[in-house]
């Protein structure tokens, strides 16, 4: 008997692990809201399964994004056709696009949170010169001291330097570089496997405490990315496209939409993706020659969900804090978003664990900025998918319209 119940216990593991991420993340949030309902004081003691997995990503975090962001530039093989260089362009005007509007959507509709914020602190600088000057120094920090504290503004400097320093070592050290960024990503992947439970400590204990308010927090921070998102893909997109091209666009954004877009949505990969957008571009007759390049380098660096993201979160982990963002400061919040975004797809988490490098920006320190982690990876079951369908859909888009442009 006990063996055969055994059985039927791996058996139900078995089956949950099968699952996927998203549909565990969903399961934890169910069972945590009910927690929450049937017994909020034992659902309170489960808020150590949430500080635990918000501290694992505080701990892994700041290497990550050193060594990726050095590992990437490294390892950058970027064709010097010039037939590329007009859709790199338009990858990031989009990706700048993208975190533009999502500056002007939290502008018209702020977005608060509910953080812990009793023991955390920040520092907010006072308008666009304390912010720069700020700026300044955080990017001159000794690196180790960088990866303690969590400065995220130096650790992105320290790996482009490294990066281009390294784009001019011998393959051997180049491939170590690529492999020690690999092994780091691996041990973010395992604290993420660890998602559904954590998120289940996160939302019993914030129901518990806070009751329904939060969730209508999540839905509110969901409407706003998922319009930000919409807005480039009908609006933005179309125009730079009709702007290249001289004639109607939508017909290219509807059918990269639709036999990209959706089954992007459903991957949540952009690399998984890559053969079904090479397969829509021989559709599309553009040139195998630059199709060939653009759309695995789209994958990369063509992160205007991913800005989307950075942004709207950052600026409502600001509104929380009521720190008073001045629209120059989201200005260069933007740019900053676009450019960490670049790097978000080599990310396990994608563009989440991106957040506290801009939070930086706003004297947030990483405890409140890895709580705004958290929060994403909650609502991460429709922006994460939302965010990789806009993402590789205009890969194709941009590919297409620029192809046009070449040989017209």
């Amino acid at each position: 008997m006990t063996t055969h119940s055994t059985i039927e216990k791996k058996s139900a593991f078995t089956k949950l692990n099968a699952l996927g991420l998203v549909p565990q993340i969903i399961v934890a949030i169910i069972l945590g809201i009910t927690l929450a309902v049937l017994a909020p004081e034992v659902a309170i003691s489960f808020s150590i399964l949430g500080s635990l997995f918000v501290n694992a990503l505080k701990a892994v975090a700041p290497i990550l994004v050193l060594v990726l962001v050095a590992s990437s530039i490294a390892n950058q093989k970027i064709n010097s056709d010039a037939k590329l260089k007009p859709i790199v362009g338009l990858y990031l005007l989009g990706t700048l696009c993208a975190a533009f509007v999502a500056v002007v959507l939290s502008f018209i509709f702020p977005t608060t949170l509910t953080l812990d914020i009793a023991s955390a602190s920040a520092n907010p600088p006072q308008g666009l010169g304390e912010v720069l000057s700020t700026l300044a120094f955080k990017v001159v920090e000794n690196p180790i001291s960088a990866i303690v504290n969590g400065n995220f503004i130096a650790l992105l400097a320290w790996g482009l330097g490294l990066g281009f320093s390294l784009k001019q070592a011998n393959e051997q050290t180049k491939t170590m570089v690529h492999d020690f960024s690999e092994a780091i990503s691996s041990i973010v992947r395992i604290v993420i496997r660890f998602a559904p439970i954590g998120i289940f400590g996160l939302v019993a204990n914030t129901i518990a405490t806070t009751g329904f308010s939060a969730l209508a927090e999540y839905s509110h921070l969901v409407v706003i990315l998922l319009a930000a998102m919409l807005i480039i893909a009908l609006v933005v997109n179309p125009l730079i496209v009709f702007i290249i091209m001289g004639k109607n666009p939508y017909p290219l954004i509807f059918t990269c939409l639709r036999e990209s877009g959706i089954t992007a949505f459903f991957t949540r990969s952009s690399a998984a993706n890559i053969p079904v957008n090479m397969a829509l571009c021989k559709k599309l007759d553009l040139h195998e020659d630059t199709y060939s390049v653009s759309i695995p380098l789209g994958a990369t660096i063509n992160m205007a969900g991913a800005a989307i993201t950075i942004t709207v979160l950052t600026l409502a982990a600001a509104n929380s804090l009521n720190i008073d963002v001045d629209f120059g400061t989201a200005i260069l919040l933007s740019i900053v978003a676009s450019i960490s975004a670049c790097g978000a797809s080599g990310v396990a988490g994608g563009s989440l664990l991106l957040i506290p490098l801009a939070c930086n920006l706003f004297g947030i320190n990483n405890d409140i900025a890895m709580q705004v982690v958290a929060i994403g990876f909650i609502i991460g079951v429709i922006q994460d998918s939302a965010e990789t369908a806009l993402n590789s859909s205009t890969d194709v888009v941009f590919s297409a319209a620029a192809s046009h442009n070449i040989t017209k």
